[in-house]
């Protein structure tokens, strides 16, 4: 039997804070391996990245997704008793409910609207002298989700709800501060989520035919509706991952401002748009990592996995791995010209299948948005980027350029 290469500190928690999303890969160089093992907050874990390693942390026979987040990020990413965290016909059923949303009419119909408030904001952009792009993107990404998942979202509400989703985004693996706003967003926007989901039972708010808000009010499993707080986790669900699309927007706007000649590329072709977009998701770091536990004892590859072991896949690690990604610091959009998809090389949210595994179900939405954000960007308007910290920590998880990606002397092109 092999050993797993150990990683020598007593605890690598703090190693993991210092050093985000390059903790796992930059021990694996280290080590000559694409496993590993360590402890993080005092607990054995094995750590992986590359497609075997995906291949097999997706295999429901052999992990559980039950009791591997740490509590600290239910508490503020994902909340306690959503889809994230479920096994078996539990996780087949609450996953089922979500992919019903994700019809190919359904992830246009929100482009639209994400689009609309795009250029519903361009006079206010040209008018304003400099926005900051995060900020921007973040507010009308709340704003088109909502309308697109039937939830009813006053004017003076906005600022509010965006905030709390992105407080909740901000703190998934955040100490001090952030994490406690995290924690306050997360329990303001369960209460709000909770109250419009029971207004929908009590027949006070019609949510409209097959929305997120009526689909999630009404779904009964075992014969019973979800319990208040887990349908405001699962609306919450669809909400905060498509509020934090906006940092994958403005990651999309560096590249453009990294390597301009892409901005002409793009402009007219959807598939060098396409291109661009899985490569932005590839190249920039969105979630570090994903965590499951071992179901039961197994040998792979020679080494022991124990039962309960917590186990950690790079997800970021993974989409800069050399032997799946030649030359993975460079940004090269042309590498998805004649792409075949593969479930266990492009992970940045997740791998495996969509339907019945543990994939992210908004994929779709972030790819539409994406294509939508970029097309936008390189079409509806003009823009310079003045000077500015554009620099992206990767010890800061989830990373995100340190001025918010501002811009100036917006134009419209009419």
């Amino acid at each position: 039997m092999a050993t797993i290469p150990t990683d020598r500190i007593p605890d690598s928690t703090l190693a993991f804070l210092r050093a985000g999303y390059r903790f796992i890969g930059e021990r694996c160089e280290r080590y000559g391996s694409d496993i590993f093992q360590t402890r993080l907050l005092l607990k054995p874990t094995i750590c992986l990245r590359g497609r075997a390693a995906a291949e097999l942390f997706y295999d429901a026979d052999r992990f559980v997704r039950a009791g591997a987040m740490p509590v600290r990020g239910q508490r503020t990413l994902t909340g306690v008793g959503g889809v994230q965290g479920l096994d078996d016909e539990a996780h087949h059923d609450r996953k089922a409910m979500l992919m019903s949303l994700m019809t190919p009419t359904a992830v246009q119909r929100l482009g639209r609207l994400f689009a609309d408030e795009w250029q519903a904001r361009l006079p206010a952009w040209e008018a304003a002298g400099s926005i900051t792009l995060h900020a921007q993107i973040a507010l009308m990404l709340t704003r088109a989700v909502c309308a697109w998942a039937g939830v009813p979202l006053g004017a003076d509400e906005l600022d509010r709800r965006s905030t709390d989703l992105q407080a909740m985004i901000d703190s998934a693996a955040a100490v001090g501060p952030r994490h406690w706003r995290g924690r306050l967003g997360r329990l303001r926007g369960e209460r709000w989520a909770g109250e419009i989901v029971e207004r929908v039972r009590g027949g006070t708010l019609t949510a409209p035919e097959g929305s997120a808000l009526r689909v999630i009010a009404e779904h009964r499993y075992d014969g019973s509706p979800l319990p208040r707080r887990v349908a405001a986790v699962e609306l919450l669900n669809v909400l905060r991952p498509t509020a934090a699309v906006a940092r994958f927007v403005v990651f999309a706007a560096l590249a453009l401002h990294d390597h301009p000649a892409w901005r002409q590329r793009v402009r007219g072709d959807d598939d060098a748009t396409e291109q661009f977009v899985q490569e932005v998701r590839r190249c920039y770091p969105f979630f570090p990592v994903t965590a499951a536990r071992v179901r039961r004892a197994f040998d792979w590859e020679g080494f022991h996995f124990p039962e309960g072991r917590r186990v950690l896949l790079d997800l970021y690690g993974t989409d800069h791995h050399p032997a799946l990604w030649p030359q993975p610091e460079l940004f090269r959009p042309e590498r998805f010209a004649g792409w075949r998809e593969d479930p266990f090389t492009l992970v940045p949210q997740g791998g495996g299948g969509h339907l019945t595994g543990h994939r992210c179900a908004g994929e779709w939405i972030t790819i539409e948005l994406m294509k939508r954000a970029v097309t936008l960007l390189t079409g509806a308007m003009r823009y310079d980027v003045p000077p500015q910290d554009l620099a992206v920590d990767l010890s800061r998880m989830p990373a995100l350029p340190a001025s918010g990606f501002v811009i100036t002397d917006v134009r419209r092109i009419r």
